[in-house]
C-alpha cells in the first residue's frame, strides 16, 4: 500500500483521512495506508485518541462519512499520532493546518508563521518522489512564496534533490452535513502543480479518490491560480450573504417576505442561487477568505493593488447579523431582555454538523448574557461548546422553562419539531433565525397566543 499523511485533524483532515482509507484497488483491496497526525495538545490528543480507539472525533449527520470511518477500523489502515517521523515513509502529504487571518479595526493581520512551521516539519522529514499536497485555504502566492522556498530550505539541509519532491495545490470543497462524504468524492476538484510533473501526480493521486467520470478535475496553469479560486469562491459566497443580510432587515421594516421574495426570483435561471435570510455568517472559512485576497498583496506581492471593498464589507455586515437578532427579540419582549431566561436552538455554524467555530451565535449569546439574560444552549451535535467554554444541555429541553426560544441553526431536527406539543400552551415569545418554523406552525402558535417571528420577514408574516 502507498503511504499518505493528513498533516492536521480538523473537520477537513479527518474527512480526507477516512475518504482515502476507503480508496481500493481493481482487487478490491486498501490502496493507501493513512496517518492522521496532529499537535500533542489537549485538542490535537483528543482526537488522535478518538480515532485511535474507532470513535469519530466528531458527531455527524452523515451516514456515508460514519459507515466509511468505522470500515477504515475494521480494515486497519487509519490511524493518528503526534510522531512526525510519520511524513519519513509518506508517499503523499496533505497539508490540512489551519490559517487565521482577521480584520481589525478596519486592518488586516495575518500571520503566517504557524502554517509555515507545519510546511518546515514536513519538509524536514519528507522523502524523495513524494508528492505534497496543500488543502489549507491561503492567499494567493502562498505556496509560490512561502511554501516551496521552505521545502528548498529543508531539503538542501539534508542533500535532497528539490527535483524529486512535488508540490501541488488542490482546495477541498467540504460540506460538513448530509452531503459530507459526498463532497470529498462526488464533488468537483481545482488542482494545480508546481511543475507539469508534480500536477500530472496529483491528477493521478485526486483521481484514485474522486469520482472523476461525473466530477471531472480541473488543472490550472498554477498554484497561485487555484489558491485565488478558493478565495474567490468564497469571498463570492459571503458577498451574497451579506447582501441578503441587508435585505433582511428591509423586508422585516416595510412587512414583507424575504423568503416568498426569494423564492419569486430563484425561478429566474440566472439568479437561481440568490442566498436565503439568516443569521449571518459563521464557520471557518466564510468569515476570513474574503480577506486572504487583500492579505496577499501586501503580504506576499508588496504591491498596491484593489482595496477590496465588498470583502472587507461583507465581513462587517455578516457580523452585524447576531446583534440584529438581539435586537428583534428585544422588541419583542419590550426592551425588557435583564433576567430573562431564553433558550438558544443550536450553536453550531451551520445545520447537521458538530462544528461551533465562528458560530454567528456566539456573538448572539454574548450580547444576551451582556444585556442580562439568563441563557440555556442546546445542541443535538454537540455536548461542550468550546469557545464559550460552557457545556450544553444534554437532553432535548422543555420549553415551558423559558421566556423567550431563539432558533439559531438550521438542524433537521428542528424542521421536524412540533412546535405546538412542545411548548404546551406556554405563551412565550420564539424568534426564528433560521426559517425552521413552518407557515402552518406560526399560524397555529399565534392563535394559541405564541409570539413567533422570523428573521427575514415583517411582524406577523
Amino acid at each position: 500500500m502507498k503511504q499518505v499523511c493528513i498533516q492536521g485533524l480538523g473537520f477537513v483532515g479527518v474527512a480526507m483521512a477516512i475518504a482515502l482509507s476507503n480508496v481500493k484497488t481493481a482487487k478490491g483491496k486498501p490502496m493507501y495506508f493513512v496517518t492522521g497526525i496532529d499537535l500533542p495538545t489537549e485538542q490535537g490528543l483528543k482526537r488522535i485518541d478518538a480515532v485511535n480507539q474507532g470513535k469519530l472525533p466528531f458527531n455527524t449527520a452523515d451516514q456515508k462519512m460514519a459507515t466509511a470511518f468505522f470500515a477504515a477500523m475494521k480494515t486497519g489502515n487509519l490511524v493518528a499520532t503526534t510522531d512526525e517521523s510519520s511524513y519519513t515513509s509518506a508517499d503523499f502529504v496533505i497539508v490540512d493546518v489551519p490559517l487565521d487571518v482577521a480584520l481589525v479595526d478596519g486592518e488586516i493581520q495575518l500571520d503566517l508563521s504557524g502554517f509555515g512551521n507545519a510546511i518546515r516539519t514536513v519538509a524536514s522529514n519528507i522523502k524523495s518522489g513524494a508528492l505534497i499536497l496543500v488543502e489549507t485555504t491561503v492567499p494567493p502566492g502562498t505556496c509560490e512564496k512561502i511554501v516551496w522556498p521552505i521545502i528548498c530550505e529543508e531539503l538542501e539541509k539534508r542533500n535532497v534533490d528539490k527535483g524529486l519532491v512535488y508540490l501541488a495545490h488542490s482546495f477541498e470543497r467540504v460540506m460538513p452535513g448530509i452531503g459530507y462524504y459526498d463532497s470529498l468524492v462526488n464533488y468537483w476538484r481545482v488542482y494545480a502543480g508546481r511543475t507539469n510533473c508534480a500536477a500530472d501526480i496529483c491528477e493521478e493521486f485526486l483521481s484514485t479518490l474522486i469520482n472523476v467520470d461525473q466530477y471531472p478535475l480541473k488543472r490550472l496553469a498554477s498554484m497561485t491560480a487555484s489558491e485565488a479560486t478558493k478565495v474567490l469562491e468564497n469571498s463570492y459566497r459571503a458577498v451574497n450573504i451579506a447582501f441578503i443580510d441587508e435585505w433582511t432587515k428591509y423586508s422585516e421594516l416595510i412587512g414583507i417576505d424575504l423568503y416568498e421574495i426569494v423564492d419569486a426570483v430563484r425561478v429566474r435561471p440566472t439568479h437561481s442561487n440568490i442566498r436565503s435570510p439568516g443569521l449571518g455568517v459563521g464557520g471557518y472559512c466564510l468569515t476570513k477568505d474574503p480577506l486572504f485576497a487583500l492579505a496577499s498583496l501586501g503580504s506576499l506581492f508588496n504591491i498596491d493593488g484593489p482595496e477590496f471593498v465588498f470583502s472587507k464589507m461583507a465581513i462587517e455586515v455578516n457580523q452585524q447579523m447576531p446583534l440584529h437578532a438581539v435586537q428583534r427579540l428585544s422588541d419583542l419582549m419590550n426592551n425588557e431582555l435583564e433576567k430573562k431566561n431564553i433558550l438558544i436552538m443550536g450553536v453550531s455554524y451551520k445545520g447537521d454538523i458538530g462544528d461551533s467555530r465562528f458560530s454567528p451565535s456566539e456573538l448572539l449569546v454574548r450580547t444576551l448574557k451582556e444585556r442580562g439574560a439568563h441563557v440555556t444552549c442546546f445542541d443535538p451535535f454537540l455536548s461542550y461548546w468550546s469557545e464559550m467554554e460552557q457545556p450544553l444541555l444534554s437532553e432535548f429541553p422543555n420549553a415551558n422553562q423559558y421566556d423567550a426560544v431563539v432558533f439559531a441553526t438550521a438542524h433537521s431536527q428542528f424542521y421536524e419539531l412540533d412546535i405546538m406539543s412542545w411548548l404546551k400552551g406556554n405563551h412565550l415569545v420564539v424568534l426564528d433565525a433560521v426559517n425552521v418554523i413552518s407557515e402552518s406552525q406560526r399560524r397555529l402558535c399565534r392563535e394559541s397566543g405564541v409570539v413567533v417571528e422570523t428573521i427575514g420577514r415583517g411582524s406577523g408574516l
